[in-house]
């Protein structure tokens, strides 16, 4: 009873230990109740409650680290846990639909205008320039991007980025409407596109991750571990003789990894380091970057719609951010509100898949640009 006593006195002595805890519960609320990316933001938010204990065994065990600590160390500082996330990501990817249409590409490359919108942005406010890099990052919604960029510049606000770029993420369904009908008219929202769907070899599946990989490399070489990943992971899947390991790495992979860094993502959520008017600002940077990679493929998609006679949804736009698959499924859903009879979700899918390639090799050009 003592012990308990005194472990509530040393909380209310310190009530930002107080507020993480609350916002752990939010967290956890948005996974269960709202399921938005429940598989991190369920661990997440129970972490950043056990890391807010006072005097925590999940950080410290005595002298030595506390298992929270270990799991960061080896995962995250290494960068491991982001990579192996990759791997399941690419095995998840089916590029079909972008290589039937590889002018979808662009949608990719333009929805990225967000990331180096932000760093501009977060380099006048003051921020160190690999602060602003890894800040700019969050706006592709791309978790494991922004935790290798933010790793490897070793930015301070690794707890805030890490929290940032898996909110989004999950609030894709909430952000990105709102951004879209704020640059698009109603008409617009209801322009119908053509869909030819075109033969893909088993060929050109294959050879597109390699090719991928030797065309980042060549562009980006600091990429290479993360469209290596990504890559491997998705000739798993299209291969046709490795499918036990793409099975494995869509479901047991993906599932593991997604716990662990759940978890060690926890331990930059300690209220002294994350309870700053700078982490507040980070957070507000990452929303403006994501909301300006939206508008920024939907202005590019209104643009290319000036010289073009069959016009584009420019919507498909917005879809070339990283959040794969959601964003892709918003966008439908945005088109069957406004004309039930519309159906872009293979253009909106195509977009997505390009925007997943995009980003990381954006994050790659940052850190090529800083290293």
């Amino acid at each position: 009873m003592e012990t308990l006593i005194e472990g509530v006195i040393a909380l209310g002595a310190e009530p930002g230990r107080i507020v993480m805890m609350v916002i752990g519960c939010i967290l956890m609320y948005l996974g269960i109740k709202k399921e938005y990316e429940p598989t991190l933001l369920v661990p997440m938010g129970l972490g950043t409650i056990l890391v807010n204990i006072p005097a925590s065994g999940v950080l410290m065990t005595g002298d030595a680290a506390g298992p929270f600590q270990i799991l960061f160390d080896a995962g995250i500082e290494t960068e491991l846990f982001p990579l192996l996330l990759f791997i399941g990501i690419g095995a998840m990817i089916d590029f079909g639909p972008l290589l039937a249409n590889p002018f979808l590409l662009l949608f990719g490359a333009a929805a990225q205008f967000g990331i180096f919108f932000v760093i501009i942005v977060a380099a006048l406010l003051g921020f160190h320039i690999n602060d602003a890099a890894s800040i700019g990052i969050i706006a592709a919604a791309d978790g494991p991007t922004s935790i290798f960029v933010a790793n490897t510049l070793g930015s301070k606000y690794m707890g805030a980025i890490m929290v940032a770029a898996y909110s989004y993420m999950a609030l894709v369904p909430i952000i990105q409407p709102v951004a879209i009908k704020a640059v698009t008219t109603k008409k617009e929202r209801r322009i119908r596109m053509n869909y030819h769907p075109g033969q893909v070899s088993k060929t050109a599946k294959i050879l597109f991750p390699i090719i991928i990989c030797v065309v980042a490399g060549l562009i980006a070489p600091v990429s290479l571990p993360l469209v290596g990943f990504l890559m491997f992971g998705n000739l798993l899947r299209e291969c046709g003789v490795l499918d036990r390991l793409s099975v494995s790495a869509q479901n047991e992979l993906v599932n593991l990894i997604s716990i662990l860094l759940g978890l060690c993502v926890s331990v930059k959520m300690v209220y002294t380091d994350f309870l700053q008017f700078d982490t507040l600002l980070v957070m507000g940077l990452g929303l403006l970057g994501f909301v300006m990679d939206s508008v920024g493929g939907v202005m590019f998609a209104k643009f290319l719609n000036l010289f073009r006679k069959e016009k584009i949804n420019p919507m498909v736009g917005a879809a070339g951010i990283s959040a794969f698959p959601m964003s892709s499924r918003v966008i439908q859903k945005m088109a069957t509100e406004e004309d039930p009879g519309n159906f872009i979700l293979m253009q909106a899918a195509g977009a997505n898949v390009a925007g997943q390639i995009a980003s990381v090799v954006a994050g790659g050009l940052v850190l090529g640009l800083l290293l």
